[in-house]
């Protein structure tokens, strides 16, 4: 059957009306999008935070996620639009934080990240949210570990990519053996086994392991203040936009309570006492 010509006209303009709708109306964005562009949904942000740090990132047997970086992490993906069900969390471990940023494979990385000159070479950080410690854990028997001096001729266990270990290795106990791992559980498997003496990172880390009930009783914390570790908020480079975001979001935190709350929640228990919030200084 022929069209008459006004009739042929109008499909046109509903075919390229129906064009138009379907183009325009796509809500979904790539993982770790901002969604910031006109008209886009905010999909789900992806986060990298540590998956075997009790107390400040850890993945639970059930597949949920606890820790103080993780509630940080919450509530600052809600402050850029984000509900807990469209945050995404990637494990971030030490070496690979700057490359997880870089590639684009996450949008932030919360994970115990000290903020460094070395690494804001290829990162930017907002922050700092958190002020932590460098210390030492050994078996809770051991009376020959007092300083960090004393590790010289020990075993100590660090993580590949921690400052922690090239901090005592250089600084403080060149004549330390010191063995990299590729996880904190790890070293602590080899300290209570006595393959090594002594495990160091921040204060935070150390003590929620020994918090934990499996190992109540095993380990104990030199007690040392080995350096100041300021926590940042990892993000690409050059964000400035995303930067000013993550830091209100963090001062919003601080402010309202959320971060005191967070703080005994996560760290109560154990008895560790954290220092006062730091003061944002990141992008300023």
């Amino acid at each position: 059957m022929k069209l008459s010509k006004v009739g042929a006209a109008a499909a046109i303009a509903v075919a390229l009306a129906l064009t138009a709708t379907a183009c325009g109306n796509s809500d979904s964005t790539k993982p770790g999008d901002t969604g910031s562009s006109a008209g886009a949904k905010k999909d789900k942000i992806v986060i990298g935070i540590k998956f075997d740090q009790p107390g400040v990132g850890l993945k639970t047997p059930d597949g949920k996620f606890t820790g103080f970086d993780v509630d940080v992490a919450t509530y600052v993906a809600k402050e850029l639009g984000y509900e807990p069900d469209q945050i995404e969390f990637k494990q971030a471990v030490s070496a690979e934080r700057e490359n997880l940023i870089s590639n684009g494979d996450v949008k932030l990385v919360v994970a115990s990240y000290s903020i460094n000159d070395k690494r804001k070479e290829k990162v930017d950080f907002a922050g700092p949210y958190f002020l932590a410690h460098q210390d030492l854990l050994v078996r809770a028997d051991d009376t020959s570990i007092t300083k960090a001096e004393d590790l010289n001729k020990k075993k100590l266990c660090s993580v590949t990519g921690s400052t922690s270990a090239q901090n005592v290795k250089t600084k403080l106990a060149p004549e330390a053996d010191l063995q990299q791992l590729g996880g904190y559980s790890e070293c602590l498997t080899g300290l209570e086994n006595k393959a090594v003496d002594a495990l160091t990172t921040d204060n935070s880390i150390l003590a929620g392991y020994a918090a934990q009930d499996k190992n109540k009783g095993k380990f104990k914390l030199v007690g040392l203040s080995l350096s100041n570790e300021n926590y940042g908020i990892g993000l690409k480079k050059g964000d400035k936009e995303l930067q000013t975001k993550v830091n209100a979001a963090i001062k919003k935190m601080e402010a309202d309570g959320a971060w005191a709350k967070a703080i005994e929640k996560n760290f109560g228990p154990s008895g560790y006492k954290a220092e006062p919030a730091p003061a944002v200084t990141e992008g300023s």
